[in-house]
């Protein structure tokens, strides 16, 4: 598993002494160039454009229809900027909009409503956890994203807006944010999955071989690593859940916060999927310590046992190495044959005994 890198601090440096409101992008740059995605749809009709201009964006700011206007690339100051303006978006919105180190959480400012969340992925390369912050703006007919890089985990609802089958096409865009949201809290069981297989495949290592390395206590450490950053992401996701479905707004419809109800159980179904994987983690631990200990005291038990016949053995030798001359075995021709076989026979017995009492 990748190792993943500290970020214990997440207020940037550029914006100390600087007013409320200013935008600066604090963040990591991860596309190139930002694009704007428009779905313009109703129960009858949907223009899809992948790249529209910003001009084109702006000017379905009070159409009929309903707007869901994706901005991949939030780097691009300006253009978040000009997009904020265009449909009315609070200055506070946009700053923490380009501060993508943000912890979930929900805000209602009368106009629209704004939310952040983080969206989870499984590098198959890094073998790691990626994480993307999403921001949305929900307003009266449109609804705004904001994503940091391209990909997303938003093709189900894209191919659902395309086929026009259910009632998505036929609702305001606060049953899209629905399924939006859906479909992030619906990632996270695919990464708790992969997780999930590789904790269970560690904990046979650990129960069956009773072996434990330090690339056994690496892969324990990653995975707490792994955990912690999930329950990070999915323990502020439940409040957000919670204002949103009971926020008094009329951008929100009621058979729509039962939806967002759903989606809160979810969310509470993952966060103690987790809860469960770090009290796992913590007893394959205590397993490893075991092990380790166990193998060290296997190690001094045989330590001792070849002491204590070396020991015995010593005092022998020691005892007919004195080379007094009223010794009785010191001029006999056997006393040597006869000291050797004496030794022997000691330590068989000792060893008989050892075994006796199963201390081997």
């Amino acid at each position: 598993m990748a190792r993943r890198k500290r970020r214990n601090v997440t207020r940037s440096a550029a914006k100390r002494g600087m007013p409320p409101g200013s935008l600066v992008f604090t963040g990591e740059r991860k596309i190139e160039q930002a694009q704007l995605t428009v779905f313009d749809y109703d129960g009858e009709t949907l223009q899809e454009i992948p790249s529209e201009s910003l001009q084109g964006c702006l000017a379905r700011r009070d159409t009929q229809t309903v707007t869901w206007i994706n901005v991949d690339g939030v780097h691009d100051a300006a253009l978040v900027e000009r997009i904020g303006s265009g449909f009315g978006v609070h200055a506070l919105v946009l700053e923490d909009i380009l501060s993508t180190q943000q912890r979930p959480k929900f805000e209602d400012y009368d106009e629209h409503l704004f939310l952040v969340v983080q969206m989870l992925s499984w590098g198959e390369s890094s073998m790691a956890i990626e994480a993307e912050q999403v921001s949305f703006v929900l307003g009266d007919r449109f609804l705004l994203t904001f994503q940091e890089r391209g990909g997303d985990v938003f093709d189900s609802v894209r191919e659902r807006l395309r086929a026009s089958k259910g009632r998505l096409r036929k609702s305001g865009p606060d049953y899209l944010l629905y399924t939006l949201l859906d479909s992030i809290v619906d990632s996270y069981f695919t990464i708790l999955e992969k997780i999930d297989d590789r904790i269970e495949t560690l904990d046979e290592q650990l129960t069956t071989t009773q072996t434990a390395n330090t690339e056994s206590l690496r892969q324990i450490h990653g995975f707490k690593r792994e955990t912690i950053f999930l329950r990070r992401a999915v323990w502020p996701l439940r409040e957000v859940l919670t204002s949103l479905s009971r926020t008094e707004t009329p951008l929100v419809e009621q058979e729509t916060r039962l939806f967002l109800r759903d989606v809160q159980d979810h969310a509470l179904q993952a966060l103690d999927t987790i809860e469960t994987f770090r009290e796992l983690l913590a007893g394959m631990l205590d397993v490893y310590i075991s092990t380790l200990n166990n193998r060290l005291n296997e190690v001094i038990k045989v330590l001792t046992i070849f002491a204590t016949i070396l020991g015995t053995l010593t005092f022998i030798a020691g005892v007919y190495g004195m080379n007094f001359d009223h010794m009785p075995e010191l001029r006999w021709r056997w006393g040597y044959p006869a000291a050797l076989l004496f030794m022997l026979a000691v330590v068989l017995f000792m060893l008989r005994e050892f075994k006796r009492r199963r201390w081997f």
